[in-house]
């Protein structure tokens, strides 16, 4: 018989958005078979994939039928699925990426599994390059902006890393840098909200993970009248897609909006 070495995965699940919009930029998508059903980014493939995992959760029997020979998946909290998929026979890859330069790992080493090192390598140089580009811009305002990210509202959760990371390099500077180190949403818990009020951000940015970022209500919560960015206004949104996603999103298209965010701030009190 011949034997033939497979270059990569030919039937491959994303059981989250970064990997389905990287394999798109590589134009791999048609080894996907299967898609999160909160992917946006690029919106064909909401078109054109089958929907089958949430984030926590997924329909293991419609994975199954889809007879993959990969699953990429994303941190600790898919866990239970990976395991369960595993145990059917699947080959599954969980990627945890919580830096920009674990993003830019992760990137990397999914464009080698499909064979296309080189393409990717250059399409991530590109994204470090303008990275470069902001950071330099960033440091060189006249001021740099105090930026409050809300991850979660209710209880107050502060950003994750690559986001604290991706807010330096824009030209601000994190409130909460010390929870940006912890992996887990839970262990970023800002259980009184005065502790915000006390550090006083200039800039708040709200990416509710899915769920409308609301500013009016955060302008109302008591005691926030005297918060800098509450008191000039600065209160924005980038949607979850663009920025919570540890993939090509947040190091294109959420890194260019906050760094838009934190210049104007820094020309209106230069």
């Amino acid at each position: 018989m011949a034997i033939a070495i497979p270059r990569g995965p030919r039937r491959i699940v994303c059981l989250t958005e970064e990997a389905t919009e990287w394999l798109y930029l590589l134009g791999e998508e048609a080894r996907i078979v299967g898609i999160s059903g909160y992917t946006v980014r690029p919106r064909r493939a909401r078109e054109e994939k089958p929907k089958v995992s949430a984030f926590l959760s997924a329909k293991i029997d419609r994975i199954l039928e889809l007879k993959p020979d990969c699953v990429f998946g994303f941190s600790d909290l898919q866990a239970d699925i990976a395991a369960e998929l595993v145990k059917k026979g699947v080959q599954v890859t969980i990627f945890n990426q919580r830096s920009v330069e674990e993003i830019f790992a992760m990137l990397y080493q999914v464009a080698a599994m499909v064979g296309r090192a080189d393409d990717g390598l250059r399409l991530l140089e590109g994204m470090r390059a303008r990275l470069l580009q902001v950071e330099a811009a960033g440091r060189a305002l006249a001021r740099r902006p105090r930026v409050y990210f809300e991850e979660w509202d209710e209880p107050h959760i502060s950003g994750i890393r690559w986001v604290s990371e991706l807010a330096g390099i824009a030209g601000g500077d994190d409130v909460f840098p010390e929870l940006a180190l912890q992996s887990l949403g839970k262990d970023r818990i800002i259980a009184d909200g005065a502790e915000i009020v006390r550090r006083n951000p200039d800039i708040i940015i709200g990416s509710w993970c899915g769920k409308k970022f609301r500013a009016e209500k955060v302008a109302a919560r008591p005691g926030w009248e005297a918060v800098n960015a509450v008191r000039d206004g600065q209160l924005f949104e980038i949607k979850s897609a663009d920025i919570l996603q540890p993939g090509p999103a947040a190091l294109t298209d959420g890194v260019e909006q906050l760094h838009r965010i934190v210049v104007a701030w820094s020309k209106a009190h230069a």
